[in-house]
């Protein structure tokens, strides 16, 4: 039998784009052919896909490592690079993505929700994408963007009609066998249970059949919503449940009574999240068989033993109904409407590096200056111009930038210098946008 696992890790790493082409047409009888580098392709995605025939995160556990394809290197002959094959990721439905340090970033609540995880790198541009009237032999080209690489934290909630809630051995696994084919692990003594079980309740005939989920959550105890007793582990699979089954253990020997069991039990829903004690809820006395009648202290809503079956199918007839209430609703027209989920675009910043360089961080100025050759005056106007087209040079002066500080974007490091006019710098070196401009001066 599977294990099932609820939590777990992922490394999403989507593919590089491929490298433009720096190529020169040369064919007979044509005289200056000119460039025709072709581009590079994008390197693929990973996208996690909320699948219902996914049951756990156990795929994960020893093998977190999810990789998309590299996008193919332009040729000459403007001959562009394919695309790499994006990943798609299957998860159990209600799986969170978090942060490593826990900031919930995407939750694929419904069936073909879909996030994007890591983001595949833009192909560079060949040569013949540089092609202009004053720059008519562009021997420069782009190179291909990295692929993002990233870890993550997933966290799987079950997505359940009934949530089995009580206290350590109390009687839900017996309870979950009687009334489905699920077979979980049962004994006599405390946290038996240390995984959720799933079974399916089915009630009626062929043609009035109802069936529903019914998940058997391990027992709580008080300060379970603080954590103690793996409480936060527990408590989240009961998030999403549309009703709650309170089990109250009604032998005399429990070491609580059951009026003591249902404060707690309540109160530490209401701790974990408060609207929860607003969910559709039914109270039941367990273990009858080990109590007489008149010994029950708390307001429970029926009184049923898994071991004799007594007060078993009024339960699930209950418990049915109210589901069936709750799932009409919950029903909304956009409930088939699968989300897209994307990460927010990512803005320009510039921080201080322990060696006093000014780093600039943000895809969008790497991609400015992610050229084969940036030796080559026109490669060089071209990022330039980028860079003054993005603000970097602003984010930098605001940031405290000085004459001859080094500067820092993606791979490339260089001196920053003020339009270009710092002494000792020859003007016939500059490039030729500069050089208008300084004379212009």
């Amino acid at each position: 039998m599977a294990e099932f696992v609820d939590q777990a890790q992922l490394h999403a790493k989507a593919g590089d784009g491929g490298a433009g082409a720096v190529s020169m047409r040369r064919e007979a009888h044509v005289d200056m052919g000119g460039p025709d580098g072709g581009d590079g392709g994008s390197g693929g995605d990973v996208w996690l896909v909320a699948d219902r025939n996914q049951a756990s995160l156990l795929g994960f556990r020893d093998h977190p490592f999810r990789r998309a394809d590299n996008g193919v290197h332009g040729k000459g002959k403007k001959r562009h690079g394919a695309n790499g094959h994006d990943t798609v990721v299957p998860v159990p439905v209600g799986t969170t993505v978090w942060t490593l340090d826990g900031s919930l970033l995407c939750d694929l609540e419904h069936e073909g929700d879909r996030w994007l995880a890591a983001e595949g790198g833009k192909g560079g541009m060949g040569n013949a994408r540089f092609l202009s009237n004053r720059r008519r032999a562009p021997a420069f080209a782009e190179q291909g963007e990295r692929g993002q690489e990233l870890w993550f934290n997933l966290e799987l909630k079950l997505v359940a009609d009934v949530a089995l809630v009580g206290f350590p051995n109390v009687g839900k696994s017996t309870l979950i066998a009687s009334v489905s084919a699920a077979k979980p692990k049962i004994a006599d003594y405390p946290f038996t249970t240390l995984q959720p079980n799933l079974g399916v309740v089915r009630r009626g005939g062929t043609r009035d059949q109802t069936e529903f989920v019914m998940a058997d959550i391990p027992g709580l105890i008080e300060g379970a919503a603080e954590g103690r007793g793996l409480g936060h582990q527990f408590l989240r699979h009961i998030e999403r449940a549309r009703v709650l089954a309170v089990l109250l253990d009604l032998d005399p020997e429990a070491a609580a009574s059951p009026k003591e069991q249902l404060e707690v039990l309540l109160d530490e829903l209401g701790s974990y999240q408060p609207d929860l004690l607003d969910r559709p809820r039914v109270v039941i006395g367990s273990r009858a068989d080990l109590c007489a009648a008149g010994d029950i202290d708390a307001p429970v809503d029926l009184v049923i033993s898994s071991v004799t079956r007594e007060g078993l199918d009024d339960l699930v007839g209950r418990l049915a109904a109210q589901v069936a209430t709750a799932r009409v609703a919950q029903a909304a027209p956009s409930s088939s409407v699968i989300k897209v989920h994307r990460p927010a675009e990512e803005g320009l910043q510039v921080v201080r590096a322990d060696d006093g360089a000014f780093v600039v961080l943000g895809r969008a100025a790497e991609r400015a200056v992610r050229f084969s050759n940036l030796t080559d005056d026109g490669a060089l106007d071209e990022a330039v111009r980028r860079l003054e087209r993005l603000g970097v040079d602003k984010l930098l002066s605001r940031a405290g930038v000085t004459e001859g500080a080094t500067v820092v974007i993606g791979d490339v490091e260089f001196d920053w210098w003020r339009d270009q006019t710092a002494p000792g710098i020859d003007a016939a070196d500059l490039p030729r946008r500069a050089r208008r401009r300084k004379a212009a001066g």
